[in-house]
């Protein structure tokens, strides 16, 4: 009893399936001709579509821009532990791929190709967006290499369009690269009017003290003591005017600001554990007290060596400055420029014709199911009443 069951159940799977082959292959014609059809038809819009090409060009960034501010502060031995280096504006791909679409860089490749006219547009922000949406930015995480493209039909033009962008975004950087350098350089010029006139008023002053008391001489380990001193007060001073420097360009968050502002406050408590080891705070003589006269001697000589230490610093930096202005900050790098592509990239034709024929074939078998329903409906008077049950139900009245 049980295996006529099973049989029965499987004949009656043998025959749903045949009956779905019987359907398929009774409505061949349609659903070989819907298919086929589609697929033609969209490989006439697909002819007609006009081509599209994509140019692209690899340009690579530095991470770090490093200034040649940083190269000679490496080269000051102690001081530039003390000041720490240059401050380093660090670079992301990020901020290039911003800097390719800003406007700055999309207005004037708008007029070196009069793509208002190109764009049929008498309004440039609408002219700006049409050359905004073409341009494809992508940057690669592993190499640090963006490429650049710019799609049009045209592919000459295109190329040219996308070396064109990289040529502004060039002109661009550079000026913002100068403009930094410029205001270090001109901060740095004022400081170092300042400390020369510092430093011609501390001489006269050692100067006249010498010829009114004649020469006096203290210990080496005094004299030592005084210039260390000296040192680093001038290191804090010129520090202090990194800071201002820094302050700018950049936010109070920046990292180079936090740790140069952390720098200066340990220099700061150093000074004060020196000083503090002399009762009236001016200068640490470790061999005990000094005459009054020597003790105005190396009261000058501190003054004289800060004086002199602060101007060597802040001329180091300003000589640093206008090196970084006048050189040509070209750090953007290209790696491979644009050229016409030979094959476009839209409209796909092979893809659009096999989806269109997917999607046919697709519809056109429902087309056949649904056919053959309604047939057999028609037929069957129980499937006709529920069929007019189910219109009732649906309708609105």
């Amino acid at each position: 009893m049980e295996e006529h069951r099973m049989h029965q159940w499987e004949d009656d799977d043998e025959i749903d399936l045949i009956d779905l082959a019987t359907v398929l292959a009774k409505r061949k014609k349609l659903i070989v001709g819907m298919a086929v059809g589609a697929a033609l038809v969209t490989a006439v819009i697909s002819l007609i579509m006009t081509p599209v090409y994509r140019a692209e060009t690899k340009i690579l960034s530095p991470q770090t821009s490093s200034s040649m501010a940083a190269q000679i502060m490496s080269q000051l031995g102690a001081a530039s532990v003390l000041l720490g280096g240059a401050p380093a504006m660090k670079s992301q791909n990020e901020l290039y791929i911003e800097l390719v679409k800003s406007r700055p860089v999309l207005d004037r490749v708008l007029d070196r190709f009069d793509l208002m006219k190109r764009y049929d547009t008498d309004s440039r922000e609408e002219a700006r967006k049409a050359l905004l949406e073409n341009i494809r930015a992508r940057d690669s995480i592993k190499s640090g290499i963006i490429t650049v493209g710019l799609e049009d039909p045209d592919p000459k033009l295109a190329a040219d369009m996308a070396n064109a962008l990289i040529e502004e975004l060039r002109a661009l950087n550079k000026g913002l690269s100068i403009s930094e350098a410029a205001q270090r350089r001109l901060f740095f010029e004022e400081q170092l009017k300042d400390a020369k006139e510092s430093l011609s008023r501390a001489e006269d002053a050692m100067k006249g003290f010498q010829e009114k008391s004649g020469a006096v001489q203290i210990d080496a380990q005094a004299s030592a003591a005084i210039e260390g001193i000296s040192s680093l007060r001038a290191a804090i001073a010129a520090k202090e005017v990194q800071v201002r420097v820094m302050r700018t360009y950049s936010t109070p968050q920046n990292p180079d600001i936090l740790r140069a502002v952390e720098e200066l406050r340990g220099m700061r408590e150093q000074l004060e554990k020196l000083e503090a080891k002399n009762e009236d705070g001016s200068v640490m003589v470790p061999t005990g007290n000094l005459p009054s006269a020597s003790t105005e001697y190396a009261r000058r000589m501190r003054d004289l060596k800060f004086s002199e230490t602060l101007y060597e610093l802040l001329f180091s930096q300003f000589q640093a400055a206008k090196l970084d202005e006048a050189r040509d900050a070209t750090l953007i790098q290209v790696v491979e420029k644009a050229v016409p592509p030979e094959k476009r990239i839209r409209p796909k034709r092979t893809l659009m014709a096999v989806l269109a024929l997917i999607a046919g074939l697709f519809v056109s078998i429902l087309a056949a199911f649904f056919m053959e329903y309604r047939e057999n409906a028609a037929k069957d008077p129980g499937r006709r009443e529920k069929v007019a049950a189910l219109k009732r139900y649906l309708s609105l009245r």
